[in-house]
């Protein structure tokens, strides 16, 4: 079993556009939050079990997800070179077995390869698109940056990324698509569909069945009563500060195992630890009636 606090959160996707037009799927982070990807009805509970004890965290419910599952997400970072530091693939196997997945779960590389290039029986090059940004901005860590512009930006920790007009937001906002990908992931949608179509209904059932389920109604809730901002307050020792809402352990580990179903190397991809936003750039993240703010007004502050 993994020690405590080598995890992080959310789906992503890397940076480009649908088109020509900003932002407006679904995937609240492949924070995929759809309560269920199969379109198809099941009655199975899921086969994965509570890994631990339940922990103190600092969150509470629902952004502490189900008990017994913390300490499979991130815990924050005790040292700045942890910032932005990646899983790894030997932890992300580690942590796809305590959730209850293993490699023989996960999309083929041919399947994968269709699946985010429109290609496949009854592929979608747009919704395929969505999905592929998802994951890169769920994977914002270091060797990793996105881009606006000619800008680059790692704040995969901290639950942030900077979209393609420059604003800092969390990867929940109603504008990012790795909260517009749930149309995508619902039942009856493209994802599960194409998942059936293209032999690959033993990764819709995994899933299912891993600790994917539990997570998402938890996670689903965090975000309904989270506002623009999409931020979490973590308390811990009397100390409180904020992250995005994709480095709480719910929505961490949802699109945790949405990227490992996908492919492995992308779950090893995501952040280990957690780091606090600056006060400053919380407030004003928290302030915006969109929950997003000019990112070349505050990068200074991740510098």
């Amino acid at each position: 079993m993994r020690g405590k606090g080598i995890a992080g959160k959310a789906f992503s996707g890397e940076g480009c556009r649908r088109g020509a037009r900003s932002h407006r799927g679904t995937i609240p982070v492949l924070a995929l939050v759809g309560v269920c990807v199969l379109s198809f009805a099941m009655t199975q509970t899921a086969g994965a079990q509570p890994v631990a004890e339940t922990v103190d965290t600092g969150f509470v419910i629902p952004f502490a997800g189900a008990p017994g599952y913390e300490s499979v997400a991130p815990t924050q970072l005790t040292s700045p070179d942890q910032l932005n530091q990646p899983l790894g693939q030997p932890i992300a196997d580690e942590i796809a077995a305590q959730i209850g997945l293993e490699p023989a779960d996960t999309l083929s590389e041919e399947q994968y390869r269709d699946l985010i290039s429109g290609g496949g029986v009854g592929g979608n090059r747009e919704d395929a698109e969505v999905i592929d940004e998802c994951a890169r901005i769920l994977t914002n860590t270091n060797g990793r940056p996105l881009y606006s512009g000619t800008t680059p930006s790692v704040l995969a920790s901290y639950g942030l990324y900077v979209n393609p007009d420059g604003l800092l937001e969390s990867p929940a906002n109603a504008d990012a698509p790795t909260r517009q990908v749930n149309t995508l992931i619902a039942p009856g949608g493209f994802v599960g569909t194409w998942l059936r179509n293209n032999g690959a209904t033993h990764s819709l059932i995994a899933l299912y069945q891993s600790a994917y389920t539990v997570q998402a109604v938890y996670g689903f809730a965090a975000q309904q009563i989270s506002g623009e901002a999409q931020l979490v307050t973590n308390t811990k020792a009397d100390v409180s500060s904020e992250v995005g809402m994709s480095m709480a352990p719910p929505l961490w580990i949802v699109n945790f195992a949405l990227l490992y179903i996908l492919k492995p190397s992308l779950a090893a991809a995501m952040p280990a630890r957690w780091a606090p936003i600056p006060p400053a750039v919380a407030d004003a993240v928290k302030a915006s009636p969109t929950g997003q703010v000019a990112f070349s007004d505050y990068a200074y502050y991740f510098e």
